[in-house]
């Protein structure tokens, strides 16, 4: 029995298809991670898999038991299973104390490492309308977890926030899964939010999952463009010219486009770089150099932490094997 199953998951609003058969499941402390642009139906689905939307077709099981959708059920939710919204909500002026008492079924020890989690302890004792965004929706979210739900939906958790409260968050949900031992699915638009943190991403593209898999599967070999994109920088070889790009490193392609990560192309010598191009820009990213380089029909960046060759340089690269997508 799986911990979570979702099967031919539909859902139709006003006439329009919001998700489109969607299945997957998910075992117990299993980290999910949801990517997709906006609109892409992400929100819907989490909401559909807490009991807040009901599907038009399909079947949510938890745990072995059907998840019944609000035109079901009185009281729209379903048991074991927390939903924290964008757009959370606290009561006004009460002391957080106050707000956490009113919700907390926990006791003792218990309701204290929940607040030692949520980095909150210390702010027991302030109002709610003196609290940044950040600590707002940490309280917000210690008061879903007091119930102590087996599975934590997470709808972008991280938007709106500055650096610091979102490096903080990280550590938050972080002690979640591992010290409440709490199954998390978690939504961002942030590749640096999801690549590092899940065990698994499913991409979702108008209301269908178009690739699920490792975070490395999925960044390293995407399905296709708009999978790509949605985790980072990308060059993309056009078919006209693939065949005469791979032929240089030694691969042949079924005349179909190549997809190649900015940081999988190295500069090396003339005498092993079967790549020879132009440098036509130097961008400075802190970190790391994003350099233009025009090749034979194709400009394409490569991503380098050594310092760059100059503008108008003669380089030669050559490609990390099993770096190049075939789309």
């Amino acid at each position: 029995m799986s911990f979570l199953e979702v099967s031919g998951i539909s859902v139709q609003e006003e006439g329009n298809t919001v998700l489109d058969n969607i299945s997957f499941q998910q075992g117990e402390y299993e980290k999910i991670a949801i990517a997709g642009e906006t609109g892409s139906g992400k929100s819907t689905l989490l909401q559909t898999i807490a009991g807040l939307v009901q599907p038009s077709a399909g079947q949510i099981t938890f745990e072995g038991k059907r998840v019944i959708g609000p035109h079901d059920k009185l009281v729209p939710g379903q048991e074991g299973i927390a939903y924290l919204s964008q757009h959370y909500d606290l009561p006004q002026f009460l002391r957080v104390e106050q707000v956490l008492r009113y919700a907390n079924t926990l006791q003792g020890d218990d309701a204290e490492m929940l607040y030692e989690v949520c980095r909150i302890s210390h702010l027991k004792q302030r109002r709610t309308n003196q609290l940044s965004g950040g600590e707002r929706q940490r309280i917000a979210l210690a008061r879903l977890l007091s119930t102590w739900p087996d599975l934590l939906l997470l709808d972008e958790p991280y938007s709106n926030l500055d650096k610091g409260h979102k490096e903080l968050l990280k550590e938050v949900i972080h002690d979640i899964t591992e010290r409440l031992a709490i199954t998390c699915i978690l939504i961002s638009h942030d590749p640096h939010d999801t690549l590092s943190w899940a065990d698994r991403i499913l991409v979702i593209e108008g209301g269908r999952i178009v690739q699920q898999g490792t975070p490395e599967q999925v960044y390293r070999h995407p399905v296709d463009a708009y999978t790509a994109g949605l985790f980072g920088s990308y060059n993309l070889i056009p078919a006209d010219v693939a065949s005469g790009f791979a032929g240089k490193l030694g691969i042949d392609t079924p005349g179909r486009n190549l997809l190649v990560r900015p940081e999988h192309f190295n500069f090396v010598s003339k005498a092993s770089g079967p790549l020879a191009g132009t440098v036509q820009k130097v961008t400075f990213n802190g970190g790391y150099y994003d350099v233009e380089v025009q090749l034979s029909g194709i400009s394409v960046t490569v991503r380098t932490q050594a310092i760059p060759p100059a503008t108008g340089e003669k380089v030669y690269l050559t490609v990390q094997a099993g770096a190049i997508t075939v789309l």
